[in-house]
């Protein structure tokens, strides 16, 4: 007799098919897409969050375009431009100006900030704040320029004007203020000063009317009575405040021991200051001795 089992580790003949390996039973499968499916349809939760998403994103949309298509209805003209605060330099023509220049569209579609942007180019303005006014207006709110001194540009001569925030602005104006000159961007330091010189100079009683500041940081003051004072730089070993305390304490005797009329006084001296006479003119009809 054969055994059976020696012969079960023989190869296969040529050209005998191999076995495939056997199907799982449909029961398994199913057990395995029970127990760990990893698919979008497999995550319920998931399936919620997106509907809710593309509900909301749904409801957004329709309110966009529903306030797009309001607000293009000929039924929200802007009727009035309401200006809250009052003025003393803005006429009413250059507020209709630039009412006129930036108000487009309607309630809903007015772009603000062009209408802001339109009003601070006033030559008197400083800032515009703007909102809309319901139902159909616009609400502006202006801070105009309170002008401290005037500011001559060192290349042409031009003259700006100098708000109490020491910034530089253009606009039109006759009143009495001091005149400022100095590098860009000092006219801020030159308004502080201004008021420093002016508190120290007080006792001499002649008012203070211009303040130059050169490109090296050398001082110059002007007076009222036409007197030039060279004050120079600011020197650890001569201080600013020392020399005009030294000149305010001792210029009114030394003017009136002179018996001088006083042009200039140059205070860039550590201990003393200097006086210049002014120039007498020659009596009118006197020729020089050349000339005959």
């Amino acid at each position: 007799m054969v055994d059976r089992r020696a012969t079960s580790n023989v190869p296969p003949e040529a050209g005998a098919k191999p076995s495939l390996p056997r199907r799982p039973r449909p029961a398994a499968r199913a057990q395995k897409r029970d127990g760990g499916g990893n698919g979008l349809w497999d995550r319920p939760q998931l399936l919620n969050l997106i509907a809710d998403l593309l509900l909301v994103a749904g409801a957004a949309g329709l309110g966009y375009a529903a306030v797009a298509g309001l607000s293009r209805l000929p039924a929200f003209p802007l009727k009035e431009v309401v200006v809250t605060t009052p003025l003393a330099q803005v006429t009413t023509e250059q507020l209709e100006y630039a009412a006129r220049s930036s108000l487009k569209g309607n309630f809903f579609t007015v772009n603000l900030e062009e209408v802001r942007n339109a009003f601070e180019k006033l030559p008197w303005v400083r800032r515009a704040d703007v909102r809309r006014r319901w139902p159909g207006g616009v609400e502006v709110r202006l801070e105009e320029h309170v002008a401290s001194a005037y500011w001559r540009v060192g290349d042409t001569g031009d003259m700006r004007l100098v708000n109490r925030y020491g910034e530089i602005f253009s606009a039109a104006s006759n009143a009495p203020m001091p005149i400022f000159s100095g590098p860009e961007g000092s006219s801020g330091v030159l308004l502080a000063k201004f008021d420093e010189f002016s508190h120290k100079l007080g006792p001499l009683g002649r008012g203070l009317v211009g303040v130059s500041l050169s490109a090296r940081e050398a001082w110059q003051l002007k007076m009222a009575d036409g007197l030039t004072i060279e004050l120079g730089h600011d020197q650890a070993k001569a201080p600013l405040d020392e020399r005009i305390d030294r000149f305010v304490r001792y210029y009114p005797r030394a003017k009136a021991q002179l018996n001088m009329n006083v042009a200039v006084v140059d205070l860039r001296y550590p201990n003393g200051f200097a006086l210049r006479a002014v120039p007498v003119a020659a009596p009118a009809g006197k020729q020089d001795s050349k000339g005959k």
